[in-house]
């Protein structure tokens, strides 16, 4: 239906404009014609040839010939614009339909169909827009969806074992134990953790999360978490070190941001360190400075390595020896990082140790 009243409102443009044209045209040539060819007639007489005696005759020729070419230019001129007009609205009607039938698709919750390429250059452009809008929303809806699966799969172990010793509590109508308390307000603690990480992830996906962005000395943020880092390591736990130059320049970033990617990256890389070392360097080119965060703890195997900063992903080792982790750190950091105009990137290997640095631009 929609295509219909598409095509008849293309070829009624089309049509306006050319019976416009047409009326124009004999309109005007109606009025200057006769004035024109008497003119021409005036100029034969004024050569010497004779015809005056005929010029009535001549002028109803002249008529009758100018009326009959014109209605046949006419019926012409609407027959090509009535079969042009049909050819041009065909091409022009069936991308948009096509468009249309889409985002219906889309709106049925089937993103995979994308607009086919069409030779004209302007609805072309309109489909490729359209095929990236169609890539982004079907990103959007595939994060939505792993976020929700991922989500559900977190929150279902700590509410289980709540559930669980609540009821068994009910159950046999007697309090709860010492041990059983600290073991549930744990979960609560992690529940609460894995709350404010996802607000904090939310608001920085989404680009709320609000930023100071100021020339930072580094150097002061590195030795204050080196101090604060190294006093509660225990003495049969790793060693913690840093390296930067004297001069490091002055970088264009959020000081609590910073701070925030660095306590994450420590802290990942001493969860994963029981023993040997872990190293905070830091060093600048003519653009940015990179900071790393280098341990040498147990790694990360090789096809693991690209999905260290998706959300909730945690590996089968870290998930056996550490409960408390959310999963949703290092995606945090990755979007802290890009928030402030630079980029994060990681090394390791399994059994060795992991690097992790990071740039951030100069001020």
């Amino acid at each position: 239906m929609a295509r219909a009243r598409l095509r008849v409102h293309l070829i009624r443009s089309h049509l306006v404009v050319m019976i416009v044209s047409l009326v124009s045209f004999i309109v005007i040539s109606k009025a200057a014609s006769h004035h024109i060819f008497s003119i021409h007639l005036d100029t034969l007489e004024d050569a010497g040839v004779l015809i005056q005696e005929t010029e009535l005759t001549i002028f109803e020729s002249f008529q009758t010939t100018w009326n009959s070419s014109t209605l046949w230019a006419l019926l012409v001129g609407l027959g090509a614009a009535m079969v042009l007009s049909i050819r041009v609205s065909q091409r022009i009607v069936r991308p948009l339909v096509k468009m249309e039938r889409i985002s219906r698709q889309f709106a049925s919750g089937h993103f995979t169909e994308r607009v086919p390429p069409c030779d004209i250059v302007e609805l072309a452009q309109l489909g490729t827009s359209f095929n990236r809008l169609a890539l982004s929303v079907e990103d959007v809806e595939q994060r939505r969806r792993e976020l929700l699966g991922d989500l559900t799969h977190e929150l279902r172990t700590p509410l289980t074992i709540l559930r669980c010793h609540l009821e068994d509590s009910v159950n046999s109508q007697s309090s709860l134990s010492l041990e059983t308390g600290e073991m549930m307000l744990r979960e609560t603690r992690r529940l609460e953790r894995l709350v404010n990480d996802l607000q904090e992830l939310s608001q920085a996906e989404s680009g709320h999360l609000p930023f100071n962005l100021y020339p930072l000395d580094l150097r002061l943020l590195i030795e204050e978490l080196i101090q604060r880092f190294s006093s509660q390591l225990l003495d049969v736990g790793p060693t913690l070190a840093a390296d930067y130059p004297p001069h490091l320049p002055m970088v264009l970033a959020d000081r609590d941001r910073t701070e925030q990617i660095l306590v994450n990256l420590l802290s990942n890389a001493i969860r994963h360190t029981p023993q040997g070392t872990i190293e905070l360097r830091a060093w600048s080119n003519p653009t940015e400075i990179w900071i790393s965060v280098e341990d040498t703890g147990c790694g990360i195997a090789p096809d693991e390595i690209p999905l260290v900063f998706e959300r909730f992903w945690r590996s089968p080792q870290s998930r056996k020896q550490h409960k408390k982790g959310t999963g949703i750190g290092l995606a945090i950091t990755k979007r802290l990082v890009e928030l402030q105009g630079g980029q994060i990137e990681v090394e390791s290997q399994l059994g060795q140790g992991s690097i992790f640095r990071f740039s951030l631009p100069l001020a």
